[in-house]
Protein backbone atom coordinates (compact mmCIF):
# COMPACT_ATOMS: atom_id res chain seq x y z
CA UNK A 1 0.00 0.00 0.00
CA UNK A 2 1.00 3.31 -0.75
CA UNK A 3 0.02 7.09 -0.11
CA UNK A 4 1.07 10.65 -0.91
CA UNK A 5 1.92 13.78 0.81
CA UNK A 6 -0.64 16.46 -0.44
CA UNK A 7 0.69 19.08 1.94
CA UNK A 8 2.85 18.97 5.13
CA UNK A 9 5.47 21.24 6.74
CA UNK A 10 8.75 21.27 8.50
CA UNK A 11 8.20 18.89 11.60
CA UNK A 12 5.41 16.48 10.61
CA UNK A 13 7.78 13.46 10.30
CA UNK A 14 7.80 9.58 10.70
CA UNK A 15 7.63 8.31 14.37
CA UNK A 16 7.68 4.81 16.31
CA UNK A 17 8.45 4.48 20.07
CA UNK A 18 12.32 5.52 19.45
CA UNK A 19 15.79 4.19 20.11
CA UNK A 20 15.80 3.62 24.14
CA UNK A 21 18.20 0.82 23.92
CA UNK A 22 20.66 3.44 22.32
CA UNK A 23 20.88 6.24 24.87
CA UNK A 24 24.06 4.42 25.99
CA UNK A 25 25.65 5.20 22.56
CA UNK A 26 24.57 9.49 23.01
CA UNK A 27 21.46 8.92 20.86
CA UNK A 28 18.32 10.62 21.66
CA UNK A 29 15.35 8.40 22.57
CA UNK A 30 13.20 10.18 19.99
CA UNK A 31 9.63 8.58 18.91
CA UNK A 32 6.57 9.62 19.02
CA UNK A 33 5.63 12.36 21.63
CA UNK A 34 2.42 11.08 22.59
CA UNK A 35 3.71 6.93 22.68
CA UNK A 36 0.18 6.24 24.16
CA UNK A 37 -1.45 8.11 20.94
CA UNK A 38 0.46 6.18 18.35
CA UNK A 39 0.13 2.80 20.23
CA UNK A 40 -3.81 3.56 20.06
CA UNK A 41 -4.01 4.05 16.56
CA UNK A 42 -1.76 0.98 15.95
CA UNK A 43 -3.58 -1.10 18.30
CA UNK A 44 -7.01 -0.74 16.52
CA UNK A 45 -5.09 -1.55 13.04
CA UNK A 46 -3.55 -5.02 14.64
CA UNK A 47 -0.44 -3.53 14.08
CA UNK A 48 2.42 -3.91 16.74
CA UNK A 49 1.76 -0.64 19.50
CA UNK A 50 5.12 0.60 18.60
CA UNK A 51 4.67 0.33 14.08
CA UNK A 52 5.76 3.49 12.71
CA UNK A 53 3.11 6.26 11.75
CA UNK A 54 2.97 9.61 11.24
CA UNK A 55 3.24 11.87 14.00
CA UNK A 56 1.33 15.27 13.09
CA UNK A 57 2.32 19.03 14.57
CA UNK A 58 1.12 21.53 11.57
CA UNK A 59 -1.76 21.70 10.31
CA UNK A 60 -3.60 21.67 8.09
CA UNK A 61 -2.07 17.99 6.65
CA UNK A 62 -3.54 16.02 3.71
CA UNK A 63 -2.72 12.52 2.04
CA UNK A 64 -3.91 10.61 -0.70
CA UNK A 65 -4.47 7.07 -0.66
CA UNK A 66 -3.10 5.01 -3.53
CA UNK A 67 -4.57 1.59 -2.81
CA UNK A 68 -7.62 0.66 -0.85
CA UNK A 69 -6.18 0.02 3.19
CA UNK A 70 -7.21 1.16 7.06
CA UNK A 71 -5.95 3.77 8.84
CA UNK A 72 -6.57 5.35 12.36
CA UNK A 73 -6.35 9.28 13.62
CA UNK A 74 -5.48 9.53 17.05
CA UNK A 75 -4.27 12.22 19.29
CA UNK A 76 -5.53 15.70 19.25
CA UNK A 77 -9.33 16.21 18.73
CA UNK A 78 -9.55 17.98 15.05
CA UNK A 79 -12.64 18.01 12.39
CA UNK A 80 -10.50 15.60 10.35
CA UNK A 81 -12.63 14.35 6.78
CA UNK A 82 -12.30 11.19 4.30
CA UNK A 83 -12.98 13.38 1.18
CA UNK A 84 -15.06 15.39 3.05
CA UNK A 85 -16.84 12.70 5.44
CA UNK A 86 -16.49 13.49 9.29
CA UNK A 87 -14.05 11.44 11.02
CA UNK A 88 -14.85 10.75 14.93
CA UNK A 89 -11.86 11.06 16.81
CA UNK A 90 -9.58 7.82 17.74
CA UNK A 91 -11.52 6.29 14.69
CA UNK A 92 -10.30 3.42 12.60
CA UNK A 93 -11.42 3.28 8.74
CA UNK A 94 -10.89 1.81 5.45
CA UNK A 95 -9.68 4.26 2.87
CA UNK A 96 -10.32 3.47 -1.33
CA UNK A 97 -8.12 3.92 -4.11
CA UNK A 98 -7.67 8.19 -4.36
CA UNK A 99 -9.35 8.82 -1.06
CA UNK A 100 -7.76 12.11 0.17
CA UNK A 101 -7.52 12.42 4.64
CA UNK A 102 -7.51 16.01 5.48
CA UNK A 103 -6.81 17.30 9.25
CA UNK A 104 -7.02 20.84 10.03
CA UNK A 105 -6.08 22.23 12.86
CA UNK A 106 -6.80 21.11 16.29
CA UNK A 107 -9.50 22.18 18.40
CA UNK A 108 -8.03 20.35 21.49
CA UNK A 109 -4.73 18.84 21.95
CA UNK A 110 -1.56 19.82 19.73
CA UNK A 111 -0.37 17.20 17.68
CA UNK A 112 -2.43 13.79 16.05
CA UNK A 113 -1.27 10.49 14.64
CA UNK A 114 -2.41 9.15 11.21
CA UNK A 115 -1.40 5.07 11.56
CA UNK A 116 -1.81 2.79 8.81
CA UNK A 117 -2.37 -1.12 8.90
CA UNK A 118 1.27 -3.04 8.57
CA UNK A 119 3.31 0.25 9.96
CA UNK A 120 5.14 2.83 7.98
CA UNK A 121 8.22 1.17 5.91
CA UNK A 122 11.15 2.94 5.68
CA UNK A 123 14.82 1.60 6.93
CA UNK A 124 14.96 0.87 10.94
CA UNK A 125 18.53 2.71 12.13
CA UNK A 126 19.59 1.05 15.52
CA UNK A 127 16.57 -0.55 16.00
CA UNK A 128 13.96 2.28 15.43
CA UNK A 129 11.85 4.08 12.16
CA UNK A 130 11.96 7.38 14.01
CA UNK A 131 13.18 10.46 12.32
CA UNK A 132 15.76 12.43 14.65
CA UNK A 133 15.77 15.73 12.53
CA UNK A 134 18.88 16.75 14.95
CA UNK A 135 21.00 13.40 14.98
CA UNK A 136 20.27 13.64 10.77
CA UNK A 137 18.75 10.12 10.60
CA UNK A 138 15.67 7.42 10.52
CA UNK A 139 12.58 8.36 8.75
CA UNK A 140 12.45 8.94 5.59
CA UNK A 141 15.80 10.52 4.36
CA UNK A 142 16.10 11.89 7.82
CA UNK A 143 13.19 14.51 7.41
CA UNK A 144 10.16 15.91 7.92
CA UNK A 145 7.98 14.71 5.01
CA UNK A 146 7.16 17.32 1.98
CA UNK A 147 4.40 17.80 -0.51
CA UNK A 148 5.10 15.01 -3.57
CA UNK A 149 6.87 12.08 -0.99
CA UNK A 150 5.57 8.63 -1.34
CA UNK A 151 4.94 6.07 1.80
CA UNK A 152 4.78 2.61 1.76
CA UNK A 153 3.48 0.29 4.17
CA UNK A 154 5.32 -3.16 5.67
CA UNK A 155 2.87 -5.65 3.89
CA UNK A 156 0.14 -7.53 5.99
CA UNK A 157 -3.31 -9.25 5.39
CA UNK A 158 -6.41 -6.70 4.97
CA UNK A 159 -8.54 -6.29 7.93
CA UNK A 160 -12.28 -6.61 7.84
CA UNK A 161 -14.04 -3.41 8.66
CA UNK A 162 -17.68 -1.88 9.13
CA UNK A 163 -18.49 0.40 6.24
CA UNK A 164 -18.38 3.38 8.74
CA UNK A 165 -15.42 2.44 10.78
CA UNK A 166 -14.86 2.06 14.83
CA UNK A 167 -12.98 3.85 18.20
CA UNK A 168 -12.78 3.51 21.02
CA UNK A 169 -11.77 7.12 22.99
CA UNK A 170 -8.62 7.26 24.88
CA UNK A 171 -8.27 7.57 28.65
CA UNK A 172 -6.44 10.26 29.22
CA UNK A 173 -7.97 13.23 28.55
CA UNK A 174 -6.82 16.04 26.49
CA UNK A 175 -5.91 19.75 27.59
CA UNK A 176 -8.89 21.68 26.31
CA UNK A 177 -8.87 24.64 28.74
CA UNK A 178 -7.61 25.79 32.04
CA UNK A 179 -4.53 24.90 34.33
CA UNK A 180 -2.78 21.60 32.50
CA UNK A 181 -1.59 19.39 35.17
CA UNK A 182 1.42 17.31 35.19
CA UNK A 183 2.54 14.65 37.99
CA UNK A 184 6.08 14.81 38.67
CA UNK A 185 8.88 13.43 41.43
CA UNK A 186 11.47 15.43 42.91
CA UNK A 187 14.82 15.01 41.32
CA UNK A 188 18.59 14.07 42.43
CA UNK A 189 19.13 18.50 43.13
CA UNK A 190 15.46 19.25 44.28
CA UNK A 191 17.10 19.52 47.73
CA UNK A 192 19.71 22.15 46.50
CA UNK A 193 16.50 24.86 45.82
CA UNK A 194 15.45 27.15 48.04
CA UNK A 195 12.36 26.22 50.48
CA UNK A 196 10.73 29.21 48.02
CA UNK A 197 11.70 28.06 45.22
CA UNK A 198 10.71 24.59 45.87
CA UNK A 199 6.73 26.27 46.92
CA UNK A 200 7.05 28.11 43.75
CA UNK A 201 7.65 24.98 41.53
CA UNK A 202 4.71 23.20 42.93
CA UNK A 203 2.66 26.23 43.66
CA UNK A 204 3.11 28.62 40.65
CA UNK A 205 1.50 28.07 37.15
CA UNK A 206 4.32 28.22 34.14
CA UNK A 207 3.06 29.22 30.36
CA UNK A 208 4.47 26.91 27.85
CA UNK A 209 6.61 29.03 25.64
CA UNK A 210 6.85 29.48 21.73
CA UNK A 211 10.58 28.11 22.41
CA UNK A 212 8.74 24.40 23.03
CA UNK A 213 10.10 21.48 20.63
CA UNK A 214 11.12 18.19 20.56
CA UNK A 215 14.11 18.62 22.27
CA UNK A 216 12.28 20.46 25.29
CA UNK A 217 9.66 22.80 26.61
CA UNK A 218 10.73 25.95 28.24
CA UNK A 219 7.88 27.26 30.79
CA UNK A 220 7.35 30.97 31.79
CA UNK A 221 6.55 31.62 35.84
CA UNK A 222 5.88 34.72 37.55
CA UNK A 223 8.49 34.48 39.84
CA UNK A 224 12.45 32.41 39.01
CA UNK A 225 13.66 29.18 40.39
CA UNK A 226 16.71 29.90 42.48
CA UNK A 227 19.61 27.61 44.34
CA UNK A 228 20.85 28.14 47.89
CA UNK A 229 24.01 29.07 46.37
CA UNK A 230 25.73 28.48 43.15
CA UNK A 231 26.48 25.13 42.38
CA UNK A 232 28.96 23.66 39.39
CA UNK A 233 27.61 20.03 38.22
CA UNK A 234 29.83 17.86 35.62
CA UNK A 235 27.46 16.87 32.90
CA UNK A 236 25.31 13.84 33.66
CA UNK A 237 22.65 11.58 32.35
CA UNK A 238 19.37 13.01 31.68
CA UNK A 239 16.14 11.50 30.19
CA UNK A 240 13.00 12.72 28.78
CA UNK A 241 10.96 14.31 31.52
CA UNK A 242 13.67 15.72 33.15
CA UNK A 243 13.41 19.22 34.85
CA UNK A 244 16.61 20.99 34.40
CA UNK A 245 16.31 24.75 35.68
CA UNK A 246 18.94 26.68 33.52
CA UNK A 247 20.67 30.04 35.28
CA UNK A 248 17.79 32.04 34.55
CA UNK A 249 14.96 30.16 36.45
CA UNK A 250 12.42 29.46 34.37
CA UNK A 251 12.63 25.37 33.83
CA UNK A 252 12.79 23.41 30.71
CA UNK A 253 11.11 20.12 30.40
CA UNK A 254 13.25 17.40 28.41
CA UNK A 255 10.99 15.64 25.78
CA UNK A 256 11.49 12.98 23.60
CA UNK A 257 14.71 14.39 21.68
CA UNK A 258 16.19 15.80 24.57
CA UNK A 259 19.99 15.39 25.10
CA UNK A 260 21.44 12.24 26.36
CA UNK A 261 23.26 14.07 29.09
CA UNK A 262 23.31 18.33 30.57
CA UNK A 263 24.76 20.14 33.78
CA UNK A 264 22.01 22.38 34.74
CA UNK A 265 20.70 21.41 38.17
CA UNK A 266 17.32 18.75 38.30
CA UNK A 267 14.60 19.97 40.58
CA UNK A 268 11.90 17.23 39.30
CA UNK A 269 11.41 14.62 36.27
CA UNK A 270 7.66 14.61 34.80
CA UNK A 271 6.29 10.70 35.05
CA UNK A 272 6.62 8.68 31.63
CA UNK A 273 2.18 8.87 31.15
CA UNK A 274 2.61 13.17 31.63
CA UNK A 275 4.97 13.46 29.02
CA UNK A 276 1.65 12.47 26.73
CA UNK A 277 0.01 15.59 28.31
CA UNK A 278 2.83 17.95 27.86
CA UNK A 279 3.20 16.87 24.25
CA UNK A 280 -0.55 17.83 23.71
CA UNK A 281 -0.40 21.21 25.80
CA UNK A 282 -0.35 23.73 23.38
CA UNK A 283 1.72 27.22 23.49
CA UNK A 284 0.79 29.51 25.70
CA UNK A 285 -1.26 27.18 28.29
CA UNK A 286 -0.68 27.08 31.73
CA UNK A 287 0.56 23.71 33.03
CA UNK A 288 0.94 23.23 37.18
CA UNK A 289 3.46 20.88 38.39
CA UNK A 290 1.84 18.21 41.01
CA UNK A 291 4.19 16.40 43.20
CA UNK A 292 3.83 12.59 43.75
CA UNK A 293 5.33 9.73 45.33
CA UNK A 294 7.30 6.87 43.43
CA UNK A 295 4.68 4.52 44.46
CA UNK A 296 1.74 7.01 42.49
CA UNK A 297 4.16 7.19 39.48
CA UNK A 298 4.33 3.33 38.92
CA UNK A 299 0.58 2.64 39.48
CA UNK A 300 0.10 5.63 36.72
CA UNK A 301 2.28 3.64 34.52
CA UNK A 302 0.67 0.24 35.05
CA UNK A 303 -2.60 2.20 34.13
CA UNK A 304 -1.22 2.73 30.78
CA UNK A 305 -0.38 -0.51 30.25
CA UNK A 306 -3.68 -1.71 31.55
CA UNK A 307 -5.77 0.52 29.05
CA UNK A 308 -4.08 -0.31 26.10
CA UNK A 309 -4.35 -4.12 27.81
CA UNK A 310 -8.00 -3.81 27.54
CA UNK A 311 -8.07 -1.92 24.10
CA UNK A 312 -6.24 -4.76 22.81
CA UNK A 313 -8.47 -7.24 23.91
CA UNK A 314 -11.45 -5.42 22.75
CA UNK A 315 -10.12 -5.40 19.13
CA UNK A 316 -9.25 -8.89 18.71
CA UNK A 317 -12.81 -10.05 19.85
CA UNK A 318 -14.18 -6.96 17.48
CA UNK A 319 -12.07 -8.01 14.38
CA UNK A 320 -12.69 -11.93 13.60
CA UNK A 321 -17.03 -11.61 13.48
CA UNK A 322 -17.08 -7.35 13.79
CA UNK A 323 -19.28 -7.74 16.63
CA UNK A 324 -19.56 -4.71 18.78
CA UNK A 325 -17.10 -5.16 21.63
CA UNK A 326 -16.07 -1.69 21.53
CA UNK A 327 -17.74 1.32 20.41
CA UNK A 328 -18.62 1.34 16.89
CA UNK A 329 -21.32 3.62 15.25
CA UNK A 330 -22.53 4.77 12.35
Amino acid sequence: MMIEILTSSTLNTIQDFGRPDAISLGVSRGGAMDRLALAYGNILLGNDPDAAGIEVVFFPFRIRFDHATSFALTGARTAATLDGTPLPPDWAMQARPGQILTIPAPTAGARCYVTLRGGVDVPQVLGSRSTDLKGGFGGLAARALRRGDRLQTLPVPPLPFPATGYGLTCPTPLPDGGDVVVRALPAAEYALFTAGSQDRFWGQPWKLTPSANRMGYRMEGTETLTLDSPVNLFSHGILPGTVQVPPAGQPIVQMADANTCGGYPKIATVIEPDLRVLAQTAIGQSVRFIQITRHEAVEAMRLDARHLHALACGIDTLRPDLAPAISVTS
